[in-house]
């Protein structure tokens, strides 16, 4: 059953008895429509109005802190300099060349310049990537408020292992001997525990992580264990695409690719894969492809061999998930040799993918909301708040993402509510 929580949903709402399958020999739409709205809801842990909440009830949109002087205290995130009048002064480190990255530093922008704190010129241009965006941004950047520091940028190479340290070390001893910054923004995970490593000294925000909880970058989904440390925690959301993956597309083996190493695991999600494994018996067929230490090129090319080796061996079901060789342009390729071997697959990182022929995904909620997110964090941290006293918890709407072609081409028939369900169809 796709939406097992429906019945007692109903009850409670005194609607079991009101809405049936069939009114008169013909479908009634409008009760299916209302359970199809209400099996949305409560995939996304909203309860019926005359429910009780829970502790912290998924409304689609960040949850409260539990500890009441947090949850008490509003910060503003009105734009002010600092005591003496002068701008604030960010910092930027990221992981490495991941695209990602500077589509989720445009957003963040976009949600500082949305509340007031800064003007752009002219649009950011597209095809920057993460270091030449930030030098973009600090010379084209207008605000009374903030500077974008442009010879504060740190990456170590293209996720080099060898050069975490040194990085990690010139990072720390820039702020620790000159003194002149005030914030970071840590992009991706391996940015975020270096930042973690050595403090952080300064307010931290770490954006564009797959798990920060599991990578260790913060303590608790509710609370990051260091004072000067914020990141973006959305609870249980790799489960839930897969326990809504094996819903719709039933499967007893599921392959999935990643690097075997502590980095890759953490992105793959490999956790959450092996408990929803256990929790709904299914098989999980892994394939390494390794891509830290070398060439995006070829980071494609181990990512493209590990889907033809799962599709060679018949797997049931793939779930693509984050890796340096799943790019914009290699999706595509990897939906066609899954679609050419009839095997569903659903993306972990949402809608775009399913435009490019992957068949399933939960359509994540607009970037610009969650570079929303991590302006609010920056203004109130700006504002006076500590970042560990803000709310860090995330929860994406439930909203399904279909290809129909894809769809049509494995064979692969959508279940009715599936259909009604979907917000994101393409053909």
């Amino acid at each position: 059953m796709i939406c097992p929580q429906l019945p007692s949903a109903l009850a409670r709402l005194g609607l079991n008895g009101l809405i049936s399958r069939v009114a008169g020999g013909r479908l009634d739409l409008y009760g299916l429509l209302l359970r199809v709205a209400l099996c949305v809801m409560l995939a996304a842990g909203v309860q019926p109005a005359n429910s009780e909440p829970g502790p912290h009830q998924n409304t689609g949109a960040p949850v409260q802190a539990d500890s009441p002087t947090d949850a008490e205290a509003i910060w503003s995130t009105q734009p002010r300099t600092k005591t003496d009048g002068q701008r604030w002064r960010i910092g930027y480190i990221e992981s490495g060349v991941y695209s990602e990255y500077p589509l989720t530093l445009r957003a963040v922008i976009d949600g500082l310049e949305h509340l007031g704190w800064l003007q752009l010129p002219a649009p950011m241009p597209g095809e920057l990537g993460g270091e030449a965006l930030w030098h973009w941004l600090g010379q084209n950047a207008q605000s009374d408020y903030l500077q974008f520091v442009t010879d504060a940028y740190w990456r170590p190479g293209n996720f080099d292992s060898e050069q975490r340290e040194p990085v990690r070390n010139n990072v720390l001893e820039r702020i620790s001997t000159q003194n002149d910054l005030d914030l970071m923004i840590a992009m991706g995970t391996w940015a975020g525990q270096d930042m973690r490593a050595i403090g952080p000294p300064i307010p931290t925000v770490v954006t564009s992580t797959s798990d920060a909880l599991s990578a260790g970058i913060v303590d608790s989904i509710h609370d990051s264990g260091l004072d000067n440390l914020h990141a973006r925690v959305e609870p249980e959301r790799y489960q839930r695409q897969l326990r809504l993956f094996h819903d719709i597309a039933p499967f007893e083996s599921l392959g999935i690719v990643y690097e075997n190493s502590d980095a890759g695991r953490t992105y793959v999600a490999l956790d959450a894969i092996t408990q929803t494994s256990q929790e709904l018996g299914f098989k999980v067929v892994h394939c390494h492809a390794v891509s830290s230490n070398i060439t995006a090129e070829q980071a494609v090319q181990n990512a493209l061999g590990c889907y033809q080796e799962l599709a060679d061996q018949h797997v049931d079901a793939v779930y693509i998930t984050s890796h340096q060789g799943v790019t914009q342009e290699s999706v595509v390729e990897i939906a066609r040799i899954l679609r050419e071997a009839g095997i569903p697959s659903f993306s972990m990182s949402g809608a775009d993918d399913v435009q490019r022929g992957v068949l399933l995904s939960l359509a994540q909620a607009n970037v610009s909301y969650v570079g929303l997110f991590h302006a609010e964090a920056i203004a109130r941290i700006f504002n006076g708040a500590l970042p560990r006293q803000l709310d860090q918890v995330w929860i994406d709407p439930a909203k399904i993402a279909l290809n129909l072609e894809t769809a049509r081409i494995i064979g692969f028939d959508p279940p009715i509510d599936i259909l009604l369900a979907a917000d994101e169809v393409y053909e």
